[in-house]
Formats: C-alpha cells, structure tokens, sequence
C-alpha cells in the first residue's frame, strides 16, 4: 500500500484510493479554500464524503 500526502496529492492521486474515489477534485478544492490538513477527520468536512471514509480512516 502507498501512503499519500492529502497536502500535496493531486486529485487523480487522491482519486486513485477506492474510498476517495471520485472525490479527488472536492478534496483538492477544500484544502485551497480552507488550508492543509491537520487531521484525516477533516475528510468529512469535504462535500459529499461525510461518513463514507469512516472506515479508511481508522487506525
């Protein structure tokens, strides 16, 4: 398994992991809107992943 960065992935990167795919573009929009990361639950804050990545980002 490779390991991305969602700071600096581009959208097909992020399109590319099953349980982010389709969503790659919405990800990249947030972090320009709204900065970097500080952590994997900010994904629910993206337009239209609320709850779907639940499950991929436990430890």
């Amino acid at each position: 398994m490779r390991l991305i960065d969602l700071n600096s992935a581009t959208a097909e990167e992020l399109d590319a992991i099953p349980a982010l795919k389709g969503h790659g573009f919405e990800i990249v929009r947030y972090r320009q809107e709204r900065g970097r990361f500080t952590s994997l639950r900010q994904l629910n804050e993206v337009p239209g992943l609320a709850g779907k990545t639940a499950a991929s980002t436990k430890p």
